[in-house]
């Protein structure tokens, strides 16, 4: 082939060359992908289309989330548009080419498409021709990558995914953002004990981002003085980096770090979303784990944290502003992350004494989410742990709100499954007969 050549890519197209074309897909695959690579770069991505069924494939998939961060164009016209349109302007990252016909692309058009791409530009191809030997030729040429229409957004996403996963092989670590349904319903207190939970029983380095800059409460919690903390951290986010980060993170123990907030009134907290995606793409390549405390409100940037997360946790306590508000997130939220598994909902402070309450069973069917805790209302127990600046376990290793952090813990950090615990989480007879009710004279 004369002129320049497309960048081989050593990656998941390579390893089925000898097995079949086809790239499987599903909600789950992707969810397991990204959370075991890191996610796709600043890219720019031209598509050339054939077919508006794939045109608008790749602009629901540059939707998503795992996509935040590319700039997709699509147009129509297929190669004989692309190579046209390059030999005017220059080619970005990556190019996508559909071809509609049924026969081989003709690679003709590919390698003159070659002569009009800058060096390092990728090519990404879409066809209906399912034959290994026309595959081996598109890799010979340097494609990137082969998918077989039709394809789904999860496929292509992957498969973008895995094209640029040769230059990031590290792990991400695992984001997850918490957030009450309604102020007061405990969702910080929940936050603080998984988190303290998770870096105990896995012996996992865990940091936990108090991000109500004004009102943050996970320094007393932790019963530490806050630092300089998260608002040195999103000050000037250029110079923010590992080194940076660790300096500004208050030890909690051997695994448990906190980025406190900086509780000052004398100032206002206009957050930026661009401080705080630089902030959670340095904790993501060197922490396991981060917990996002949200505070209770709707912002761009506050919205922007929850859908770029790999876990909401929802927490909501059972009566109707709570159902109504966790109902109209959970909606929002489903369709912001279209192809991530739904938010997750923990019912907390059930069974309060005298409060009229929405039955669990009631409560999930409303919004179609069954939740994975039912956390009993356990005033003193919180309130001994609230006032002296400890966690749950601290003030008593035993009784059902431990155990339900500790199966919360399992199931997000991916030890335990899902179905079990649901089941258990609705079975509420069984958790208040372990449960002795105190009086009212403290809250979660």
């Amino acid at each position: 082939m004369t002129g320049l050549t497309f960048n081989m890519a050593d990656n998941l197209s390579r390893q089925i060359a000898e097995t079949d074309v086809r790239l499987a897909s599903s909600p789950e695959a992707i969810s397991a992908h990204a959370r075991e690579t890191v996610r796709i770069p600043r890219i720019v991505i031209e598509a050339f289309c054939d077919t508006a069924e794939i045109a608008a494939t790749i602009e629901n998939s540059a939707r998503d989330r795992l996509m935040a961060r590319t700039r997709v164009m699509v147009r129509m016209g297929g190669i004989a548009a692309a190579i046209a349109h390059f030999q005017n302007a220059p080619t970005p990252n990556l190019v996508i080419i559909e071809s509609r016909s049924a026969d081989d692309l003709n690679l003709a058009d590919l390698d003159r498409l070659a002569e009009v791409c800058d060096p390092g530009t990728r090519v990404m191809v879409i066809g209906r021709a399912n034959d290994i030997v026309f595959y081996r030729d598109l890799m010979k040429r340097g494609v990137s990558d082969y998918l077989l229409a039709p394809i789904t957004p999860v496929s292509l996403i992957t498969s973008i995914s895995g094209v640029y996963g040769e230059t990031n092989s590290g792990k991400l670590g695992h984001t997850y953002a918490f957030m009450g349904a309604k102020g007061g319903v405990g969702s910080s207190t929940i936050a603080h004990n998984i988190a303290w939970t998770i870096a105990r029983q896995q012996q996992s380095d865990v940091v936990v981002a108090d991000l109500d800059l004004p009102f943050g409460t996970a320094s007393l919690d932790f019963n530490l003085d806050t630092g300089p903390g998260l608002a040195e951290a999103i000050q000037d986010t250029s110079r923010l980096d590992e080194v940076l980060l660790d300096r500004l993170l208050t030890k909690c123990g051997d695994h448990l770090s906190l980025l406190s907030a900086p509780t000052d009134l004398e100032k206002s907290y206009d957050l930026g979303q661009s401080e705080l995606e630089a902030l959670i793409e340095v904790a993501q390549s060197s922490i396991p784990f981060t917990i996002l405390d949200m505070p209770h409100m709707w912002t761009s940037w506050s919205k922007s944290m929850l859908t770029a997360a790999d876990e909401i946790i929802i927490t909501a306590a059972p009566d109707l502003a709570n159902l109504r508000n966790a109902k109209n997130m959970i909606g929002v939220l489903r369709q912001a992350r279209p192809h991530d598994p739904p938010p997750k909902l923990i019912l907390n402070q059930v069974g309060m004494p005298k409060r009229p309450e929405i039955k669990p069973k009631d409560f999930a069917k409303a919004v179609q989410l069954e939740p994975m805790a039912c956390i009993p209302f356990d005033a003193h127990l919180f309130g001994t742990a609230a006032s002296k600046g400890q966690m749950a376990a601290e003030v008593s290793s035993k009784g059902a709100a431990q155990k339900s952090f500790q199966e919360i813990a399992d199931l997000l950090t991916g030890r335990k499954d899902t179905k079990n615990a649901r089941r258990k989480a609705l079975d509420l007879s069984a958790l208040f007969g372990r449960t002795k009710r105190k009086p009212a004279s403290a809250g979660q």
